[in-house]
């Protein structure tokens, strides 16, 4: 497989303070890679160190065959990046966002107005050339600021939470757009904390204090490595049967998932049934159970429950 990012022993330090602790992946040319984690878990670093914008504390990467240490310059013109901040021009119009941005770029004239043509047709931006960026709704900002990234045609696009405060519709539209990359065999890299967003993906890291805990395809981490069933329980009161199930002798991993308990029961370890029994022996109502399939919040929270229970034991 050709790899269009390499990254091996990255870390990134600030005085004392690891923000991105050792840590190694590959993406192929034309994935979509996700690195999914909580904010403050180093996501946004590791994209900053990748785009050429800081240097690393020590480790190796490469970004379309270039050294993030030697050529990051040279990495900047092939690289699309876009905050979650999206960096427009508020008073500006969508067409003066893209042709400022061509001319960073390095286009002019005929090259450009094609390019931007193109451009708004891709992102289906038709109509609100003349618009102030200040003035479009969240979903066409998203659009315009990802028209920005994409003018110079670059190989691989960093998308740091690129969703964060979109509406539902614009998320799943953008999303649509990325695999339309994705088939053009341009690379992506994004990163997000919406758990749902991540089946977007081909594959994902999932990062916590600076490290890759896990890694793979969204249903390899959900179905092979999580090895467990996931219980649904409705019961009253709601509260007190967490409580309950969290502790020993059960111990079990358990977390809120709007009126219902979502119960990790790791296979071999304890039954439905002992669930239900040990519920009814302390005077907690079961209105319903229902075995599911496991989400990657699911497996995500089950991991760093076990991960901070083993701070505890040492």
């Amino acid at each position: 497989m050709e790899f269009s990012i390499e990254v091996k022993s990255l870390t990134k330090k600030f005085g004392s303070f690891t923000a991105v602790d050792n840590i190694s992946f590959s993406v192929g040319k034309g994935e979509i890679f996700g690195f999914l984690g909580p904010n403050g878990a180093g996501k946004t670093t590791t994209i900053r160190l990748l785009c050429g914008l800081m240097d690393p504390t020590g480790g190796e990467g490469k970004v379309a065959g270039l050294d993030i240490k030697k050529q990051s310059e040279e990495i900047k013109t092939v690289v699309g990046y876009m905050s979650q901040k999206f960096s427009l021009y508020e008073d500006l119009t969508s067409m003066e966002n893209m042709e400022f941005f061509s001319g960073i770029y390095g286009l002019t004239g005929e090259k450009m107005r094609a390019r931007i043509k193109e451009v708004i047709e891709l992102t289906d931006l038709g109509g609100k050339e003349r618009a102030l960026a200040a003035s479009l709704a969240g979903g066409y900002r998203q659009r315009l600021a990802l028209a920005c990234a994409i003018l110079h045609d670059p190989k691989v696009i960093f998308l740091d939470e690129p969703t964060a405060g979109v509406d539902p519709i614009s998320r799943r539209v953008f999303w649509e757009l990325i695999h339309q990359f994705s088939d053009r065999g341009i690379t992506t890299l994004v990163t997000t904390h919406y758990m749902d967003e991540a089946e977007y993906c081909n594959r994902l890291a999932l990062i916590y204090e600076g490290k890759i805990i896990d890694s793979g395809s969204p249903s390899q981490l959900k179905g092979e490595k999580l090895m467990a069933d996931l219980l649904e329980v409705e019961c009253e009161p709601l509260l007190e049967g967490m409580n309950l199930l969290r502790n020993p002798p059960y111990s079990l991993e358990v977390g809120l998932s709007g009126a219902s308990l979502h119960v990790i029961m790791e296979h071999g370890r304890i039954s439905e049934e002992s669930i239900m029994k040990a519920l009814a022996d302390n005077k907690i109502t079961v209105v319903r159970s229902e075995k599911k399939r496991a989400s990657l919040e699911d497996f995500f929270v089950t991991l760093i429950d076990r991960m901070e229970r083993e701070k505890i034991k040492k």
